[in-house]
This record gives structure tokens, C-alpha cells and sequence, in this order.
């Protein structure tokens, strides 16, 4: 494994104007603000040539050099206790969690934070397939800021029937979501490509070269200034939601790197986008039976769902 550490070159984008850059970046290369502050105390942070400290704010046009984190050892995956990551099914073959905000699926570069892999070790529940070590049984992500209904493989059989059930599109994954404005229609497919954004590493964008992606979503509640929608993924690409809503200018309610409102986002106490993975259905792998998992809203999408409707 090489130790090579990636330089990323960011460009500030309106929604962190004024912003802190720790709590920027943070956002924006989803790192944790600890390694953030250590990149930055190490002055590994720079704007032209001029090291960045943690309180020094950012503004729109500004670009920066970030040496990036060395990788981590593919072979250290650690047991994690986390206190709200919720077993929703467990047998010998898949176990089904409900995962917090805050916690990768696996680990990866930069990415010192809690794992949904190391939080399955930690309640004493082992993962054994093919694939790299630590991404042993993941056959589908959430983001880090994503909370919600995940699926993993347990076993090699398993691990090999559901990546094949993904590929066939017969996983169904339900998500519901709060975005800016009223959508109109309410109810509707969009249908367009993604890859990543042109001239923004970090995020994803609709383009014409990007790969298929299908989403689905119909009409739950309009409230002042927001919809909430029930969506179904078709395709699963790399923040898939997130940017069809923000290419039909509905952005996530929260979602400041695709262009969210920061002032609404305060007003809601949102600290991330408001999206949760609520049902998940697939057969099993082995006895091929139907099994369909839900999950509540977390408190802090149910608080902001409050104060919107007391807007």
C-alpha cells in the first residue's frame, strides 16, 4: 500500500461564504473537524501560499491546497461502540441497521470517524467476504450525513446474491426528503446522467457524459417554503439525490454543498441534508422470502420538521 497523500484543490463555492474554514472543509471533503484542525495546525491548509488557521473564514472565489490525509491501512478496521446504531434484522447471512448521521459505511481515506463496519465488530457481529478488508459485506453506502436503513452481507453467498439483486434494480430503497420551494409537478422521474462536477472535485453534478441515473419521487406534504417528498432510487449513484434536486433547483433543506439556504438550515437547527433512507426491501439471499424493513425519523429531521411547520 502506497502512502502517497493526495493535494486537493478546493474552490469556495457561495454557500460557505464567511464560513470558518475548518467547519468548511469539514463540509466539504467530509472529514471530520478534528483532522481538519490537524491538517490546519500542520499547515497543510494553504491559500496561494499562505498556511490557513482554523479561524480564519473563507469566502467565495477563494482557492485552496489541501494536502489530504495520508490513507488509511486497508487492514486496520477498529471496533467501534456506537450507541445509536440500531440492529433492525440480523441472522447468519445479512444483518439490516439503522444508521445515525455521522457514521461511514466503511473506512476510507481521511475518514477518522465511526464506521458501520466498526460498529458491527464492536457488537460482536463478523463480516467474512470477498472484496477489499474494509469493505468487507458493504453491498450499498450511505453518506455520512445520510441516517437511515443500510444493508450488508455477512457471508460470502450473501455478499454475492445481493450485489446481484442491486445490479438487477430488484432492491427497493425508499427515502424521504425535505427540499426548498414547492416542486412542481409533485410527482415525477428525473431522468439524467452524473459524474462529477467540472470544476469541483468534491461533489457531483448532472452531466452529459455522467452515468444513467433514475429517480422517482411523489408529493408527501408541502409546507412554507419546502416539499417533503417520498423518493425511490432506481440507479444508486454517488449522491444521487442531492444533485437531481439541486439540477431542478430544489435543493436538499440543509444541504449547503448543493446549494442549500444556510439562513433556513439555521432557522431549522439542521446541521446536515435532510434525507433518511425509511424503507429498504429485498429478498433474501438464501431463502429467497421477501422482507421489507422501515425506520422512523431521527430527532433531529423530526425537530426541523417542527419548526417548519411553525414557520
Amino acid at each position: 500500500m502506497t502512502n502517497e497523500r493526495e493535494v486537493r484543490e478546493i474552490l469556495i463555492s457561495e454557500e460557505f461564504e464567511g464560513e470558518r474554514v475548518d467547519s468548511a472543509l469539514a463540509k466539504i471533503l467530509e472529514l471530520s473537524r478534528s483532522v481538519v484542525a490537524d491538517l490546519l495546525n500542520a499547515g497543510e491548509v494553504l491559500q496561494g501560499k499562505k498556511p490557513l488557521s482554523k479561524s480564519d473564514r473563507v469566502a467565495i472565489g477563494d482557492r485552496l491546497r489541501v494536502l489530504m490525509p495520508a490513507p488509511f491501512d486497508p487492514l486496520t478496521l477498529h471496533e467501534t461502540p456506537i450507541a445509536d446504531l440500531e440492529i433492525v434484522y440480523d441472522d447468519e447471512d445479512v444483518v439490516v441497521i439503522n444508521k445515525p448521521v455521522g457514521v461511514a459505511a466503511h473506512p476510507s481515506p481521511g475518514w477518522t470517524g465511526p464506521t458501520v463496519l466498526g460498529g458491527l465488530l464492536a457488537k460482536g457481529i463478523r463480516i467474512a467476504t470477498s472484496g477489499s478488508q474494509e469493505r468487507q459485506g458493504i453491498v450499498q453506502r450511505l453518506d455520512v450525513g445520510t441516517s437511515g436503513l443500510m444493508l450488508v452481507a455477512k457471508n460470502e453467498n450473501s455478499y454475492q446474491s445481493l450485489k446481484n439483486q442491486f445490479r438487477a434494480r430488484e432492491v427497493k430503497k425508499i427515502y424521504n426528503t425535505l427540499v426548498q420551494g414547492h416542486m412542481d409537478p409533485p410527482e415525477g422521474t428525473i431522468d439524467a446522467p452524473i459524474g462529477r462536477h467540472p470544476r469541483e472535485d468534491y461533489r457531483f453534478a448532472v452531466v452529459a457524459d455522467g452515468k444513467p441515473s433514475i429517480t422517482h419521487y411523489s408529493l408527501l406534504e408541502f409546507f412554507a417554503g419546502a416539499t417533503l417528498l417520498r423518493v425511490e432510487l432506481e440507479t444508486g449513484r454517488t449522491h444521487q439525490i442531492r444533485v437531481h434536486f439541486n439540477a431542478l433547483r430544489h435543493p436538499l433543506v440543509g444541504d449547503l454543498a448543493y446549494g442549500a439556504d444556510p439562513v433556513l438550515a439555521d432557522r431549522l437547527e439542521l446541521r446536515r441534508p435532510w434525507l433518511h433512507a425509511i424503507e429498504l426491501s429485498f429478498s433474501h439471499p438464501k431463502t429467497a422470502a421477501p422482507l421489507t424493513f422501515s425506520s422512523a425519523y431521527p430527532a433531529d429531521l423530526k425537530r426541523a420538521l417542527e419548526l417548519l411547520s411553525a414557520l
